[in-house]
C-alpha cells in the first residue's frame, strides 16, 4: 500500500530526529541566493531548491525546474509532481546521514506539499525571506530578475555546467560571515546564475476573467445547488489569491463541504493552469 509505505518512511525520519526547515518568498526575491546563509545559521546539511537535492554545494539528485520547456512543467518539477523524480530524491535522501533539511518555496503551503511528497516530517520552522534579507536587498533581487531573467542555483558553476550546461549563464561569489564574536570568519561560496528555457519565451499570465470563469465552473461541478454572488481575484507580484462569495440554499448541509470546495477549487486551478495560488477564501454571503 503506497499510503502505508509513505507513513513508514515518514516515521523513520522522525525516529532519526530529522528536522525540516522552510524558506518562503515570492519568485525572484533571493531565496536561492540566501539559502546557504540560512543553512549555515541553523546547521542545515541538505537543501531542496526547485526540484534539486543539494548537499555541500553539490547536486545529489533531482532535476532542475529551470530545465523545463514551459512554465507549467517547471512548476510541476518544483513540486515533485513526477513519481520518478520524487522516487529518485527519496532514495538519495535515504542514503544520506543528516539531521536538518531546508526546503525553499513560494508559500508555506508549497513547503508543506514538498515535504509530504518526499515523505519528510512536517516543517517545524519556516522563515520568510524578509527574515534574512532587507527590503532593499529583496527589491534589488526582483529588479535583477526582471532586468536579466537570471535565476540562482546555490551550487558552484562546475556542478551546473556538468549537469545543466544548456541553461548555465554565469557565476557569482559571495562572502558569508560564520561563527560568533571575535571568532567570526568569512566563508566564500560560489553560486550559479542560470537562464531557464521557459524564460526566453516571454511571460505567461492568466487574466482575472479567465480565473473567474474557472472558479464558476469548479463551483458548478462541485455542487450545482451553490451559486456564486461574487468572485474577487487578487494579483500581486505574479501571485494569485481568490475570494469566493456564495449564495447557499436554506437547509444545505455545510459541515466539512466548504473546506472540500476550497480544496477542489485550489487543486483544479493549480492543476490546469500551472500557477500557485496563495489562498482560496470561501465566504457564505447569504442564505437563500
Amino acid at each position: 500500500m503506497p499510503g502505508l509505505r509513505s507513513l513508514y518512511r515518514h516515521i523513520i525520519w522522525l525516529t532519526k530526529g530529522v528536522q525540516v526547515y522552510g524558506l518562503v518568498g515570492k519568485a525572484g526575491t533571493g531565496k536561492s541566493f540566501r539559502a546557504q546563509l540560512v543553512a549555515d545559521r541553523y546547521g542545515i546539511e541538505m537543501i531542496i531548491d526547485d526540484g534539486l537535492l543539494i548537499k555541500n554545494q553539490k547536486i545529489l539528485a533531482g532535476k532542475s525546474a529551470k530545465q523545463e520547456k514551459g512554465a507549467y512543467s517547471a512548476v510541476k518539477a518544483a513540486l515533485f509532481d513526477s513519481d520518478e523524480h520524487t522516487t529518485e530524491v527519496r532514495q538519495a535522501l535515504a542514503r544520506e546521514d543528516f539531521k536538518r533539511i531546508l526546503i525553499l518555496g513560494t508559500s508555506n503551503r508549497m513547503v508543506h506539499r514538498i515535504a509530504r511528497r518526499l515523505d519528510l516530517p512536517s516543517p517545524e520552522k519556516i522563515l520568510n525571506i524578509e527574515d534574512v534579507a532587507t527590503t532593499e536587498e529583496i527589491e534589488k533581487a526582483r529588479h535583477s530578475r526582471r532586468r536579466d531573467g537570471g535565476h540562482i542555483i546555490p551550487v558552484p558553476a562546475i556542478e551546473v555546467k556538468s549537469k545543466h550546461s544548456r541553461i548555465f549563464f554565469n557565476s557569482v561569489r559571495i562572502l558569508l560571515k560564520k561563527g560568533f564574536s571575535i571568532f567570526r570568519r568569512q566563508q566564500e561560496y560560489e553560486k550559479s546564475v542560470v537562464k531557464p528555457v521557459f524564460s526566453n519565451r516571454g511571460k505567461v499570465a492568466i487574466s482575472e476573467e479567465a480565473l473567474t470563469q474557472m472558479v464558476l465552473h469548479c463551483v458548478k461541478e462541485f455542487d450545482a445547488n451553490l451559486s456564486i454572488k461574487k468572485v474577487i481575484i487578487n494579483t500581486k507580484a505574479h501571485q494569485y489569491g481568490i475570494e469566493v462569495f456564495l449564495n447557499v440554499p436554506f437547509r444545505t448541509q455545510l459541515s466539512g463541504s466548504l473546506h472540500n470546495l476550497q480544496n477542489f477549487i485550489l487543486i483544479n486551478i493549480e492543476k490546469f493552469t500551472g500557477i500557485t495560488l496563495s489562498n482560496v477564501d470561501v465566504t457564505i454571503d447569504s442564505i437563500i
